[in-house]
């Protein structure tokens, strides 16, 4: 039996396991399971590695995108570029595991928000700065798009929430939500920008998808921008990963 799963802390609700789930059951897969796997420190994937024997691929969440990294064998090229893996592939090498870490999150971004993207869409405001801001930082210039990250806390080349006014709002038109808030069961949360200055030159993008709809996404739709939600950055990064692993 091989065995796919997730690591991250904590998992709560997962879309990865229901997602591949459902995929084995539709496509009559039966030699292969999809697990979830709550790794209270990261050091700890070294005894899942000891105790699953079956263990041939991972997705990586929140918060080991970037702390994964030091266990890897190898990165593919964009892994390397981005600084964060949340997919790794398990082989045998010469009788040794071999870890091979990838980001499918780039991929999954750049295919779901490529069809909402408008000629005046150039200047992107990233909200968060964590594994995944990483992937959407290098979408972003491999688009072209200009774009700033917004920080709670000073740090270089970085805006602050509280700078965000009418006249930086007007010049970037994306705004990416990269931050958990909004997930399940804090709905009512919601990255404090200033919503009043947003029009429908405007394309949000959430990366939360439960939700379907968060407090980001309403508020912004009330003022008129495009919105999109993270579901389908997901379900196509879990198809890149399931080709990963059987290729």
């Amino acid at each position: 039996m091989r065995t796919f799963g997730l690591i991250g802390y904590p998992l709560g609700h997962s879309f990865s396991k229901k997602y591949f789930t459902e995929q084995f059951q539709r496509e009559k897969i039966t030699d292969s399971s999809y697990e979830l796997f709550p790794l209270e420190n990261i050091n700890e994937i070294a005894e899942l590695l000891d105790t699953q024997s079956g263990l041939k691929g991972l997705n990586v969440t929140i918060p080991y995108k970037l702390q994964v990294m030091p266990f890897l064998d190898e990165l593919d090229q964009a892994a390397e570029k981005i600084g964060a893996v949340n997919c790794i592939s398990i082989t045998d090498v010469a009788g040794k595991r071999h870890l091979k870490g990838f980001n499918t999150d780039a991929y999954g971004f750049e295919c779901s928000i490529k069809p909402f993207l408008q000629p005046h869409h150039t200047h992107a405001l990233i909200l968060g700065d964590g594994g995944a801001a990483q992937a959407v930082k290098y979408v972003l210039d491999n688009l072209g798009v200009i774009w700033k990250s917004v920080l709670r806390k000073p740090a270089d080349n970085a805006l602050l929430f509280s700078d965000l006014n009418a006249e930086m709002m007007k010049q970037y038109q994306i705004i990416i939500n990269t931050t958990p808030l909004g997930t399940f069961p804090a709905i009512e949360t919601a990255p404090e920008i200033p919503y009043e200055f947003l029009t429908n030159q405007h394309l949000a993008y959430d990366l939360v998808y439960n939700p379907e709809i968060t407090t980001f996404l309403r508020l912004a739709a009330e003022k008129g921008a495009a919105i999109k939600n993270g579901k389908e950055m997901l379900e196509l990064q879990a198809d890149r990963s399931w080709y990963i692993w059987n290729n």
